[in-house]
């Protein structure tokens, strides 16, 4: 019997061997599952090029209309829930087919949950468990993982989350200002939602321009009866337009997205309302339904305005102007934007959007190809089209979004072990306190002409020394003083400080990799024989690993990958995510964080950790599999 009392039914989808083999070969159909509180949508698809083998769809789950779609063929199913409807149909939608692995759509995976997941017990009970503040999501999802785990029981099952993508949105961007104790009693901040479409189009935005999404700045809108934009900055999302529900941001179909709180207080005292009322008007009155009175249907509502209908009008122009407030706040945060990416059903099909949407952005460098924009039609086969004009210094990017095929390609990558790292060996962790990388020129201003750094003392990465020469950093609010310089000379003056260090100075700085100083702030040095002001240069520097090819080949992963790191401090376990690898044979093996993490996870000078696989010191949780193709 399975959990529940339930019997426990297989279904015929694959022998091990067969799956076995298809993992050799490389060739994997992963069925995708996305189980709602009213519909059910499962497909059979290639993982590699998301051709659908064989799709299903199921309507009006839970009402005596309920009926289901078998590769075009209509059947009534009676009044089922979405179990029911997936024992019903599924057995007939696998048949004869070898899937290899299931992956399943789970709108909110909470603070928990940074990448796709294998499931298991324990991940049920955590999805379950977060039904609490995704209540009309999570409950029919996790109904679809158990059916489907009974029916097909022999296969690797993997939860892809919608809020997983956006795990990297730094603390500034994902807190409310409400009371901390009260926030974090409830577990209220900022999730983001759409994450599967949104890294997906990234990743096709990036293929297209022929650059590597790592180095890329890209606003991505997601504009359908559901809409989110996101800042998608060197690959990992550090904005994004939804909220701990997806109710915030963007004016939507039926959502209302931004609105003053004082507005909902007000509404209640003056209609009555209560909170169930409110929850229906917000969510399901709102949006381009409550603004334009015919519906949330935009070809609907662009139709009626060039009728003359003024509220049809409006909500265009809402909806628009709205879009554009947060391209150009994103593009703030980044300090810059290479691509504005457009997808979802209105994002893809709406010229009159995307037109309104870009007006006014010539200040970013973003020019909109009018005859690209009125002719340009993408798809599953043709996925992206540019519509930005030749003089553009931003590419405006159509993209066709495929969620499924972002979640086939997440089971595929678990079910073939690209997140699995090697366990067994130890990694020496090095607190990186502030410091100065200076040009020759540089050390010429501030120590003299001719001047050659003295080495102090050697460093652990090869051919680096810490130098006698120190510098004052000096701040729009104070200085900081005696900073040692290290050495040798770099092409690049950088100023690498924690985050405290920014609160000192009265700067801004962001997080970023070594080297990569483009639109970060500027500071004054000060030293012995002068001063030299910096028009940028200042960063965080990215917590790291430093390892040679020999070191990556045995852990099993390359450069620029992004691991998890898990650290125990004398009884303290803490979770680095987003630990990026770098690999040189100029390098030693060592992790590099600051003052700040280090005093989080209370590590000091000298203490060692290993790579996953034992209760003590570091380890390596998994690498993130979100740049693998």
């Amino acid at each position: 019997m399975a959990e529940g009392g339930q019997e426990r039914r297989s279904v015929g989808c694959g022998t091990p061997g067969r799956i076995q083999a298809c993992l050799l070969e490389g060739v994997m159909d992963v069925l995708v599952i996305n189980c709602g509180s009213s519909s059910v949508k499962a497909d059979v698809l290639n993982e590699e090029t998301g051709h659908r083998i064989r799709k299903l769809r199921v309507q009006r789950v839970g009402t005596p209309g309920c009926s289901a779609q078998l590769d075009g063929i209509e059947e009534a199913l009676g009044d089922v829930d979405c179990a029911t409807a997936l024992t019903l149909m599924l057995p007939r939608l696998v048949e004869g087919l070898t899937v290899a692995a299931v992956g399943h759509r789970v709108v909110h995976g909470g603070a928990r949950f940074s990448a796709p997941a294998r499931i298991d017990a324990e991940v049920e009970a955590a999805i379950e468990a977060l039904c609490a503040i995704a209540p009309l999501h999570n409950p029919a999802n996790l109904a679809g993982i158990r059916a489907a785990r009974t029916l097909l029981p022999e296969l690797t099952h993997v939860a892809v989350f919608d809020t997983a993508f956006h795990a990297t949105l730094p603390r500034r961007a994902r807190t409310y200002a409400l009371p901390a104790e009260l926030a974090e009693k409830h577990g209220i901040r900022r999730y983001g939602f759409h994450g599967p479409s949104h890294s997906y189009v990234a990743s096709r935005a990036a293929a297209h321009l022929e650059a590597d999404l790592r180095d890329l700045r890209i606003i991505t809108c997601h504009l359908g009866n559901g809409c989110s934009v996101a800042a998608v900055e060197e690959g990992r999302s550090v904005e994004t337009s939804m909220g701990m529900t997806p109710l915030e941001g963007l004016v939507m179909g039926t959502r209302v997205g931004d609105i003053d709180p004082g507005v909902l207080l007000e509404l209640s005292r003056r209609e009555g309302l209560s909170i169930d009322d409110l929850d229906d008007l917000l969510n399901r009155k709102s949006g381009l339904a409550g603004l334009s009175g015919v519906g949330n249907d935009m070809r609907d509502i662009e139709e009626r305005a060039a009728a003359g209908d003024e509220r049809c009008r409006l909500a265009i122009h809402a909806f628009a102007h709205r879009l554009r407030k947060y391209i150009g706040a994103y593009a703030a945060v980044m300090g810059g934007v290479d691509a504005v990416v457009f997808t979802g059903g209105i994002g893809q099909n709406s010229a009159l959007i995307r037109h309104r949407a870009v007006q006014r952005l010539e200040f970013l460098g973003a020019r909109l190809d009018e005859d690209r924009n009125r002719d340009a039609a993408v798809s599953t086969d043709s996925p992206v089209a540019e519509i930005s004009a030749r003089r553009s210094r931003v590419a405006l990017l159509v993209v066709c979004t495929d969620e499924e095929h972002a979640i086939a390609r997440g089971a595929a990558r678990l079910v073939r072990d690209q997140d699995r790292v090697q366990r067994e060996r130890t990694i020496p962790i090095a607190i990186s306190a502030r410091h100065i990388h200076l040009t020759r020129a540089a050390i010429a201003t501030l120590f003299g002409e001719g001047h050659e750094l003295t080495v102090y003392k050697e460093i652990s990465q090869p051919g680096q020394y810490a130098a006698v020469e120190k510098v004052d950093i000096i701040g729009p609010r104070r200085t900081i003083k005696g900073v040692r310089v290290l050495g040798p000379p770099r092409p690049k003056c950088q100023v690498e400080v924690s985050r405290t260090d920014e609160f000192t100075l009265g700067i801004d700085a962001p997080v970023r990799d070594s080297g990569d100083v483009a639109n970060s702030p500027g500071i004054t040095l000060q030293g012995p024989a002068g001063r030299l002001t910096l028009k940028e240069g200042v960063i965080c520097a990215r917590r790291h690993i430093h390892m040679t090819p020999d070191d990556a080949g045995f852990f099993g992963v390359k450069d620029r990958d992004v691991v998890e790191v898990a650290v125990d401090s004398e009884g303290r376990n803490l979770v680095f995510g987003d630990v990026l690898i770098r690999v040189s044979k100029k390098y030693a093996l060592e992790m590099h964080i600051d003052t700040d993490e280090a005093n989080a996870a209370e590590i000091r000078v000298g203490m060692t950790g290993s790579l996953e696989g034992t209760d003590r010191s570091v380890r390596l949780v998994r690498r993130k599999v979100r740049f693998d193709r």
